[in-house]
């Protein structure tokens, strides 16, 4: 499909209005944001995306360093015989680590067509534009911050989808803490004569087994929770379900298990269980490091949106991650092999 005249001019109008909101005389070539302009599109980043908003997003000067410590789990009040009390918060060691990243949302000619034949008026040709962009970067920062395990030189998307080779997210992380302590690998099966009938067990036995007690009743602690371990458990109450109240129970599965807040995050592997505060995962951005650039690339057929910045993950207090691994459950009955 050729790009339509409409198209290509609301495109070049949206180019230009990039260029003079930002200062510069062409979005053609990547440019820095100044310090409004970083603080403006974070903001659309975690506007865009609602579950980017409940987690910890912000601007670090350093490429490296200390986790930011910004909870108030541990117990703050006291006294001292002599002086005032004080408690010294953050983990030691506990280091982030921020990589180039380099994200392109490529709008292609005929999805531009389509918006440009619309009938919808110049600026909301631009919001379109604007949203989508927005939401696929923010979408791709949960996405690696839940999948990623290694920041390689160069990545690939086809082997790895998720940008498991983007960057290390937090369950990566928490893997390598401690000898991932906080996160059980063992082999163990979801199923009304397996290891945990259901996900209540789960999600009790990750609180006090792995969460340290003085933690446990806070009213932060929600349960993520794969959205394959939803469908088994919500397939499960319903084929036993006898009165109505039992399948409005079923429907409601999700809403908290184990009596905490319960969430399915997008892009989560379907399997993994994980108890944690939300304002535990930590994405930070290098203050200063933005860059964007907006062109056609007429070879690929496509406008392309580009956002470079140097990004990393980062869990704050490990103690208050507690998982249990994708690859270590199993749902449904394991079959014994037959001697002989």
């Amino acid at each position: 499909m050729q790009l339509n005249q409409r198209a290509r001019g609301l495109i070049h109008a949206f180019s230009s209005g990039l260029a003079q909101a930002h200062g510069v005389e062409s979005a053609a070539q990547y440019f820095s944001l100044t310090d409004p302009n970083e603080t403006a599109l974070r903001l659309a980043l975690l506007e865009s995306v609602e579950f980017l908003d409940l987690i910890y997003c912000a601007d670090v000067d350093q490429l490296s360093g200390q986790v930011v410590s910004v909870g108030a789990s541990a117990l703050h009040t006291g006294r001292a015989a002599e002086g005032r009390f004080m408690r010294r918060v953050g983990v030691d060691g506990n280091e982030y680590k921020l990589v180039e990243t380099d994200s392109c949302a490529a709008l292609k000619w005929d999805l531009l067509s389509v918006w440009a034949n619309s009938g919808k008026s110049e600026d909301e040709f631009f919001n379109l534009v604007q949203t989508f962009s927005n939401q696929a970067f923010a979408l791709d920062m949960l996405r690696i911050g839940f999948n990623g395990k290694t920041a390689a030189a160069t990545t690939d998307p086809v082997k790895n989808p998720n940008g498991e080779d983007v960057n290390i997210g937090w369950h990566e992380r928490m893997k390598d803490f401690e000898g991932g302590k906080q996160i059980i690998t063992d082999p163990v099966v979801l199923d009304d004569k397996g290891d945990y009938r259901s996900l209540d067990a789960m999600a009790s036995d990750l609180i006090n087994d792995k969460i340290p007690q003085q933690y446990r009743n806070d009213p932060r602690l929600v349960v993520l929770v794969g959205a394959d371990l939803v469908a088994a458990e919500q397939y499960r109450l319903y084929q036993s379900a006898d009165r109505p109240s039992e399948k409005i129970a079923a429907q409601m599965l999700g809403s908290t298990i184990a009596g905490r807040p319960a969430i399915v995050p997008p892009f989560m592997p379907g399997k993994r269980m994980v108890v944690t505060p939300l304002s535990n995962l930590h994405i930070y951005t290098q203050r200063g490091t933005r860059q964007r650039k907006a062109e056609f690339v007429d070879d690929r057929k496509q406008f392309e949106n580009k956002y470079l910045r140097n990004e990393g993950y980062a869990v704050e207090v490990p103690e208050l991650y507690a998982a249990i691994d994708e690859n270590a459950v199993t749902i449904g009955t394991v079959t014994e092999p037959v001697e002989g």
